[in-house]
């Protein structure tokens, strides 16, 4: 599953900000046919994605496409014009069931089959952000194809009518039960948006709380959050190497048949040693170790 720390949306009628979009040595970059496409741009933004993905060289970034939410009544059209394609992963906004994400899948699959692609070979990330998808989560958590939960806060916030606030703790249940959702199901979990771009100090705090609330990546709307976010989400080189140790001292301590063990002041047992693994996942996704 490749990392994703920082996923990029860029309007997906706009060919020249997905350009700019392929330079930023980002990890996903996410062309965007729902809210950042016009209603009388729709059928533009799919034409434009599909030109991208065949002729763009995106190199080591994943190319995703969003389409609208099943229902729309765009979703069809948005979601054949780009399939064939093949991008590595198509995004489903405002999901709130199992069966819209087995809706795609079964195209999908069609597509698959038909092109002698491998099956799965195309991936789904779905945006939680409505109170009926957060109820429905274990359902739609344990659909075989998804790959990430994405939390969509400002969508979510409008749905239940709460007032958005920088201490985000309007949306903490939710935005608390995406990541035990994803993390119960081995899916990577992608954190809310920052939408003030201008703010770096305020989102590099939501990103550390974020990073340290087990989310994987997060959602990015400008060139502008993209290093913060991903220097978020990479692990430090003393974090990296204090994993390490664990994990050394650790087996070391299994094989003189010692159970918990004082390291650095510190009481290390299991569950450190589990979290210094995932530290160690992470680093080595960031290409750090």
């Amino acid at each position: 599953m490749k990392a994703r720390r920082a996923l990029l949306y860029m309007p997906g009628d706009n060919w020249n900000m997905i350009n700019k979009a392929i330079t930023l040595h980002v990890d996903s970059i996410c062309m965007d046919m729902e809210d950042g496409a016009a209603l009388n741009r729709k059928a533009y933004a799919r034409a434009t994605i599909a030109k991208a993905l065949q002729e763009l060289p995106f190199g080591t970034a994943e190319k995703l496409a969003r389409i609208n939410a099943v229902g729309s009544g765009f979703e069809q059209d948005d979601i054949s014009t780009v399939l064939p394609s093949h991008p590595d992963g198509i995004v489903i906004p405002k999901i709130e069931n199992a069966g819209q994400i087995e809706w795609a899948s079964q195209i999908i699959e069609t597509v698959e089959l038909a092109n002698g692609w491998p099956v799965n070979s195309i991936r789904i990330l779905v945006g939680v952000e409505t109170a009926k998808g957060i109820l429905n989560l274990k359902e739609i958590a344990a659909h075989p194809r998804l790959d990430a939960l994405i939390f969509g806060a400002e969508d979510f916030a409008a749905n239940i009518g709460a007032t958005r606030s920088k201490a985000a703790w309007e949306v903490m249940y939710a935005r608390s039960a995406v990541v035990t959702h994803a993390a119960a199901y081995d899916l990577q979990a992608i954190d809310m948006v920052f939408i003030d771009f201008r703010d770096t100090l305020n989102l590099k705090f939501e990103a550390a709380q974020g990073a340290a609330m087990g989310f994987t990546g997060k959602q990015v709307i400008h060139p502008n959050q993209v290093g913060p976010v991903q220097e978020a989400f990479t692990p430090s080189n003393d974090a990296i190497a204090y994993a390490q140790r664990v994990a050394e001292t650790f087996e070391a301590h299994q094989a003189e048949g010692a159970g918990a063990y004082e390291l650095d002041g510190k009481m290390i047992d299991m569950p450190i040693l589990r979290n210094a693994h995932k530290v160690l996942e992470r680093a080595r996704a960031a290409g750090k170790i």
